[in-house]
């Protein structure tokens, strides 16, 4: 089918919640994908933070079309070898104690949620049950997570929402001291604020917050649906600021590309959500796992100091060019954002990068980048050329 067959189709028949771009994917090879039509682009955004590995990986690929042949889906009624295999490396890697598997952001948000209210009833009762957020966060599409979600801006149409959530100010603990109370049992955060436009959190605030949940016997609870997985440079962003925290969420870039996602919890959260307390139908399905497996193989400590090396070479490359559009970058690994300047416009920005061959994504009042992990430097110069050639 061309391109405009493709739009027509889904414009009659796929229900309209997204604002898709103009641009229509086929196929894709490393971090390149390319139209019906055989127009190339560079891909500065990995499905946004998903396909880590980029496209076409031989080994996941492989992992994939294996495990579909021998066994493609049975249930957690059932044990299955993959899921255990993948949870020992997540554990072993994290430092958590166990795992519970799900499919998107939103849901394993969502379970963070619930686990993190049980603990508090199974331990104090009813009446502790608030869970604090940052302001400018983003935890999911859920009618509960929307609320959890400290933007406004997403507080609207779909009431009644789900009540029990407050918002503190990010980095600011005289914020966080006023929305403290006797009816809290977690502290919610990203360590890097991804929609809100890639804004992380100051280290000695993180090691604050950690000590205020060990004194109070809060949890704290970390999203790293976006920051998770390498993409800042150490398998979860968490390992950055040196704590271990309650709860851990985790999506996208999991199984490179499968649908996945799921939590973390330490040893003293690991029996709260006992059998019949949470369950999804199809969280740790076997092909979802192989894939995983491959991720959690490629992300050796090599490969995440790549990571880590790519995203400053992209950071000082975007600020030598001293584009007009383009103030500071910020960010962490290959999570990065791009401040634009006064009088330029995000959206307008980005069109016309698309237009000329470049995939970019944006976040807040500014640009973000999520390129695959697996990027490479010649990928990322070709990329820099068609930025610099249209923007200059």
């Amino acid at each position: 089918m061309t391109s405009n067959e493709i739009k027509s189709l889904t414009g009659q028949y796929v229900m309209g919640t997204y604002g898709r771009f103009p641009v229509v994917i086929d196929h894709g090879e490393g971090a390149k994908l390319y139209d019906p039509e055989g127009n190339e682009y560079i891909d500065f955004t990995s499905g946004i933070g998903v396909t880590c590995l980029g496209y076409g990986n031989d080994a996941w690929v492989d992992a994939i079309a294996k495990q579909a042949k021998k066994l493609s889906h049975v249930s957690n009624l059932f044990y299955t070898e993959g899921p255990a295999l993948l949870a020992q490396k997540l554990c072993e890697r994290s430092g958590e104690s166990c795992v519970f598997f799900a499919n998107g952001g939103g849901e394993a948000n969502e379970g963070m949620i619930k686990l993190a209210r049980k603990y508090s009833f199974d331990k104090y009762g009813a009446g502790r049950s608030t869970i604090i957020t940052l302001k400018n966060s983003f935890h999911g599409r859920t009618i509960t997570t929307l609320k959890a979600t400290g933007q406004d801006v997403f507080h609207n149409f779909f009431f009644p929402f789900t009540e029990g959530f407050r918002y503190a100010a990010a980095n600011d603990w005289a914020s966080l001291e006023e929305v403290l109370g006797d009816d809290v049992c977690a502290i919610m955060v990203e360590m890097v604020q991804g929609e809100g436009g890639v804004l992380p959190l100051e280290y000695d605030y993180v090691q604050k917050l950690k000590a205020l949940c060990d004194e109070k016997d809060l949890l704290l609870l970390a999203d790293e649906v976006q920051t998770g997985i390498g993409r800042t440079g150490k398998l979860f962003a968490f390992q950055q600021y040196d704590v271990l925290p309650d709860v851990v969420s985790f999506a996208k870039g999991i199984a490179g590309g499968l649908p996945m996602s799921g939590i973390m919890a330490n040893e003293k959260c690991k029996a709260v959500l006992g059998p019949g307390t949470h369950a999804t139908t199809f969280g740790g399905n076997p092909i979802a796992a192989a894939a995983a497996l491959v991720v959690q193989d490629a992300l050796n400590d090599e490969f995440l100091a790549e990571v880590t090396a790519k995203g400053e070479y992209l950071r000082s490359k975007i600020e030598e060019m001293n584009l007009p559009c383009f103030g500071k970058t910020r960010g962490m690994g290959l999570m990065i954002g791009i401040e634009v300047a006064e009088g330029y416009n995000k959206g307008d920005i980005l069109n016309q990068l698309m237009a000329n061959g470049l995939l970019v994504l944006t976040a807040g009042p500014g640009m973000r980048l999520l390129p695959p992990l697996a990027i490479t430097y010649e990928e990322m110069d070709k990329g820099l050329a068609i930025m610099k050639k249209t923007l200059s």
